[in-house]
């Protein structure tokens, strides 16, 4: 199944209200979103038929459409409705769910108010990258030539398609080079995140993490923030300079697809993931598992 293109896929998939046969759910060549990425989108774990922090993630795909000026056709009970139906149908327990909102084909230019606003809920399995054991060896990371740009220049606040452009280039230049991954600064010069991932620093009990304010507050981000405070350690959001790497003992990445990655290498500096590392991916394992299967 990992091989198998997605337009070829066996499914259901919710499509402006009703649910399509997988391969049913196209569109059109000439569509605003493909060509001016007028498009936004989430990427969401379901754990033992529960997708975490569903709500929020919802709540932030209809603040994504509003920042790029796109009317939102559904309410978030809408939504979440229809991430519900779309497990349900497709029979996920464990899955990763893809809800996308995009421009459609009424006008094809740079103007884009008498499109209309599509969206579509799609559902497959995606396991985790790594096992624990694998995760804590740590992953390599090379460093971008992309930046990430000023606030200024882009909607860095919203999870639009545009914005991920560097972050494929970086991903498949980082790969091409025997990487799992790319590290970005900010138009600044600052370490930002990693290509799909929010990326935090551990010495001791202290956890540094950048601040978000030119790339996605992630929701993963934000949770282990709080399961790290949980868990005793003090977390500081602030700038941090390349060159302050060395001061670290640990590095992960976050997000929903990475969950929790420790990290190995960035460039010449090097980590060895540990205890830290270790008890946030366990509080971050707890975290997702359905209290009500836990507790069965």
């Amino acid at each position: 199944m990992a091989g198998l293109p997605m337009d070829q896929r066996d499914g259901w998939i919710w499509f402006d209200g009703e649910l399509k046969p997988w391969k049913d759910a196209k569109i059109h060549v000439l569509t605003h979103g493909l060509h001016y990425a007028s498009s936004v989108f989430e990427g969401e774990r379901a754990y033992g038929g529960e997708i975490f922090k569903s709500r929020e993630h919802t709540e932030r795909l209809i603040r994504s459409a509003a920042t790029l000026d796109m009317p939102f056709p559904y309410s978030v009970d809408e939504i979440e409705a229809a991430k519900r139906l779309v497990l349900d149908k497709n029979g996920l327990v464990d899955a990763y769910v893809r809800p996308v909102a995009w421009r459609g084909s009424e006008e094809l230019s740079v103007p884009a108010r008498n499109n209309t606003v599509h969206v579509a809920i799609a559902a497959w399995v995606w396991p985790s990258y790594f096992s624990v054991e694998e995760k804590l060896k740590g992953i390599r990371l090379e460093w971008s030539k992309w930046k990430r740009p000023s606030p200024e220049t882009i909607p860095s606040s919203a999870k639009a398609a545009g914005l991920y452009m560097i972050c494929t280039l970086s991903k498949d230049h980082a790969m091409a080079n025997g990487y799992a991954d790319a590290l970005m600064l900010d138009y600044r010069g600052y370490v930002a995140e990693a290509t799909g991932a929010n990326v935090f620093f551990i010495k001791g009990k202290d956890i540094t993490t950048p601040t978000p304010d030119c790339f996605l507050n992630g929701i993963t981000r934000q949770t282990l923030i709080a399961l790290a405070k949980e868990k005793g350690f003090t977390v500081t959001e602030r700038h941090i300079m390349p060159e302050e790497l060395d001061q670290f003992d640990e590095c992960f990445l976050t997000g929903t697809a990475a969950e929790v990655t420790p990290v190995s290498l960035i460039g010449d500096y090097k980590f060895t993931p540990g205890d830290g590392c270790r008890t946030l991916i366990d509080a971050y394992t707890a975290a997702v598992t359905p209290k009500r299967a836990a507790a069965e």
